[in-house]
Protein backbone atom coordinates (compact mmCIF):
# COMPACT_ATOMS: atom_id res chain seq x y z
CA UNK A 1 0.00 0.00 0.00
CA UNK A 2 1.46 3.04 -0.99
CA UNK A 3 2.65 5.27 2.22
CA UNK A 4 1.12 9.36 2.71
CA UNK A 5 3.67 11.22 3.94
CA UNK A 6 1.55 13.56 5.90
CA UNK A 7 4.54 15.90 7.50
CA UNK A 8 4.56 19.57 6.16
CA UNK A 9 7.69 18.60 4.15
CA UNK A 10 7.84 22.48 2.55
CA UNK A 11 8.26 23.98 6.14
CA UNK A 12 10.83 21.52 7.63
CA UNK A 13 12.96 21.99 3.91
CA UNK A 14 12.55 25.87 4.44
CA UNK A 15 13.72 25.24 8.23
CA UNK A 16 16.71 22.89 6.76
CA UNK A 17 17.65 25.53 4.35
CA UNK A 18 17.49 28.08 6.97
CA UNK A 19 19.94 26.36 9.08
CA UNK A 20 21.99 25.64 6.80
CA UNK A 21 21.89 29.72 5.49
CA UNK A 22 22.82 30.46 9.32
CA UNK A 23 25.32 27.85 9.62
CA UNK A 24 27.20 29.28 6.56
CA UNK A 25 26.48 32.76 7.49
CA UNK A 26 28.02 32.46 10.74
CA UNK A 27 30.85 30.45 8.92
CA UNK A 28 31.41 33.60 6.74
CA UNK A 29 30.81 36.04 9.47
CA UNK A 30 33.77 34.12 11.57
CA UNK A 31 35.95 33.70 8.63
CA UNK A 32 35.43 37.53 7.69
CA UNK A 33 36.12 38.30 11.24
CA UNK A 34 39.19 36.09 11.26
CA UNK A 35 40.32 37.91 8.44
CA UNK A 36 39.59 41.34 9.88
CA UNK A 37 41.51 40.37 12.51
CA UNK A 38 44.46 39.05 10.64
CA UNK A 39 44.85 42.01 8.78
CA UNK A 40 44.25 44.35 11.72
CA UNK A 41 46.96 42.55 13.27
CA UNK A 42 49.04 42.42 10.26
CA UNK A 43 48.82 45.71 10.22
CA UNK A 44 49.62 46.60 13.58
CA UNK A 45 52.60 44.49 13.11
CA UNK A 46 53.84 46.49 10.28
CA UNK A 47 53.14 49.33 11.97
CA UNK A 48 55.58 48.18 14.69
CA UNK A 49 58.06 47.16 12.81
CA UNK A 50 58.24 50.47 11.15
CA UNK A 51 58.34 52.73 14.28
CA UNK A 52 61.45 50.15 15.69
CA UNK A 53 62.73 51.37 12.50
CA UNK A 54 62.28 54.68 13.08
CA UNK A 55 63.46 54.83 16.62
CA UNK A 56 66.52 53.14 15.26
CA UNK A 57 66.86 55.76 12.28
CA UNK A 58 66.32 58.50 15.01
CA UNK A 59 68.95 57.02 17.39
CA UNK A 60 71.63 56.40 14.87
CA UNK A 61 70.78 60.59 13.34
CA UNK A 62 71.01 61.71 17.05
CA UNK A 63 74.55 59.60 17.16
CA UNK A 64 75.40 61.36 13.94
CA UNK A 65 74.61 64.74 15.01
CA UNK A 66 76.95 64.20 18.18
CA UNK A 67 80.02 63.24 15.67
CA UNK A 68 78.56 66.45 13.52
CA UNK A 69 78.98 68.70 16.45
CA UNK A 70 82.46 67.06 17.77
CA UNK A 71 83.79 67.35 14.35
CA UNK A 72 82.58 71.00 13.64
CA UNK A 73 84.43 71.86 17.20
CA UNK A 74 87.33 69.90 16.34
CA UNK A 75 87.52 72.09 12.64
CA UNK A 76 87.39 75.09 14.72
CA UNK A 77 90.02 74.15 16.99
CA UNK A 78 92.24 73.50 14.36
CA UNK A 79 91.18 76.66 12.73
CA UNK A 80 92.27 78.67 15.98
CA UNK A 81 95.56 76.64 15.83
CA UNK A 82 96.27 77.45 12.56
CA UNK A 83 95.74 81.02 12.64
CA UNK A 84 97.47 80.94 16.07
CA UNK A 85 100.55 79.47 14.32
CA UNK A 86 100.08 82.22 11.34
CA UNK A 87 100.51 84.41 13.49
CA UNK A 88 103.72 82.93 15.49
CA UNK A 89 105.22 82.27 11.47
CA UNK A 90 104.37 85.74 11.28
CA UNK A 91 105.70 87.14 13.87
CA UNK A 92 108.69 84.84 13.82
CA UNK A 93 109.45 85.89 10.37
CA UNK A 94 109.03 89.84 10.94
CA UNK A 95 111.39 89.11 13.90
CA UNK A 96 114.45 90.58 11.80
CA UNK A 97 112.48 93.47 9.80
CA UNK A 98 111.58 95.30 13.14
CA UNK A 99 115.30 95.82 14.06
CA UNK A 100 115.94 96.13 10.00
CA UNK A 101 112.84 99.02 10.25
CA UNK A 102 114.16 101.20 13.04
CA UNK A 103 117.50 100.63 11.95
CA UNK A 104 116.53 102.02 8.19
CA UNK A 105 114.75 105.10 10.27
CA UNK A 106 117.74 106.14 11.82
CA UNK A 107 120.36 105.90 8.65
CA UNK A 108 117.53 107.39 7.04
CA UNK A 109 117.25 110.57 8.86
CA UNK A 110 119.15 113.27 7.42
CA UNK A 111 120.62 116.31 9.73
CA UNK A 112 118.25 118.73 11.12
CA UNK A 113 114.59 116.44 10.83
CA UNK A 114 113.87 114.26 14.17
CA UNK A 115 110.76 112.37 14.70
CA UNK A 116 107.93 112.84 17.17
CA UNK A 117 105.76 110.18 16.78
CA UNK A 118 105.58 107.04 14.48
CA UNK A 119 103.18 104.83 14.07
CA UNK A 120 102.17 101.14 12.39
CA UNK A 121 99.29 99.99 11.16
CA UNK A 122 99.75 97.00 9.33
CA UNK A 123 102.32 97.55 6.58
CA UNK A 124 102.17 101.41 6.43
CA UNK A 125 103.79 103.78 9.01
CA UNK A 126 103.01 106.99 9.88
CA UNK A 127 106.18 109.22 10.72
CA UNK A 128 105.37 112.40 12.55
CA UNK A 129 108.62 115.55 13.10
CA UNK A 130 109.98 118.60 12.73
CA UNK A 131 112.65 119.75 10.24
CA UNK A 132 114.53 122.52 10.13
CA UNK A 133 113.46 123.28 6.53
CA UNK A 134 110.61 121.75 3.80
CA UNK A 135 114.27 120.90 2.20
CA UNK A 136 115.40 118.62 4.69
CA UNK A 137 112.01 117.18 4.36
CA UNK A 138 112.14 116.28 0.96
CA UNK A 139 115.49 115.23 1.83
CA UNK A 140 114.04 112.75 4.11
CA UNK A 141 111.57 111.33 1.63
CA UNK A 142 114.23 110.93 -0.99
CA UNK A 143 116.06 108.91 1.20
CA UNK A 144 113.32 106.97 2.18
CA UNK A 145 112.37 106.18 -1.29
CA UNK A 146 115.92 105.19 -1.84
CA UNK A 147 115.71 102.79 1.39
CA UNK A 148 114.96 98.43 0.02
CA UNK A 149 113.14 98.17 3.24
CA UNK A 150 111.02 101.41 2.92
CA UNK A 151 108.93 102.26 -0.20
CA UNK A 152 106.65 105.04 -1.45
CA UNK A 153 106.64 107.77 0.51
CA UNK A 154 104.11 110.32 0.59
CA UNK A 155 103.45 113.59 2.60
CA UNK A 156 100.31 114.10 4.20
CA UNK A 157 100.77 117.34 5.79
CA UNK A 158 103.85 119.96 6.56
CA UNK A 159 103.15 123.42 8.10
CA UNK A 160 105.39 125.82 9.54
CA UNK A 161 105.55 126.52 13.30
CA UNK A 162 107.55 128.50 16.01
CA UNK A 163 109.37 126.68 18.73
CA UNK A 164 111.10 128.04 21.60
CA UNK A 165 111.74 127.28 25.60
CA UNK A 166 109.90 129.47 27.73
CA UNK A 167 112.56 131.75 28.68
CA UNK A 168 113.18 132.61 25.18
CA UNK A 169 111.89 135.89 23.84
CA UNK A 170 109.46 135.86 20.94
CA UNK A 171 111.68 137.43 18.69
CA UNK A 172 114.31 134.41 18.62
CA UNK A 173 111.72 131.50 18.57
CA UNK A 174 112.69 128.87 15.73
CA UNK A 175 110.94 128.49 12.44
CA UNK A 176 110.56 124.48 12.16
CA UNK A 177 108.52 122.77 9.60
CA UNK A 178 105.75 120.22 11.07
CA UNK A 179 105.74 117.26 9.01
CA UNK A 180 103.42 114.07 9.01
CA UNK A 181 103.85 111.42 6.38
CA UNK A 182 103.08 107.90 5.44
CA UNK A 183 105.84 105.18 4.15
CA UNK A 184 105.07 101.75 3.05
CA UNK A 185 107.13 98.91 4.54
CA UNK A 186 107.03 95.75 1.73
CA UNK A 187 106.56 92.75 2.10
CA UNK A 188 109.75 90.19 2.58
CA UNK A 189 110.90 87.93 -0.25
CA UNK A 190 111.54 84.48 0.16
CA UNK A 191 115.15 84.58 -0.44
CA UNK A 192 115.27 87.77 1.69
CA UNK A 193 113.79 85.59 4.90
CA UNK A 194 116.29 82.91 4.35
CA UNK A 195 119.42 84.55 3.56
CA UNK A 196 118.40 86.68 7.04
CA UNK A 197 117.98 82.99 8.66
Amino acid sequence: MPQINLLPWREELRTRKQKEFGIVAGVAALIMVVIIAAVHFQFNAMMDFQQSRNKYLEDQIAGLDKKIDQIKQLEEKKKNLLARMEIIQQLQSSRPEVVHLFDELVLTLPDGVYFENLKQKARSLTLEGFAQSNARVSSLMRQLDSSEWLTNPALVEIKAVKMGGPNVPANDLARLSNFKLVVQQPKPTKDGEDEES
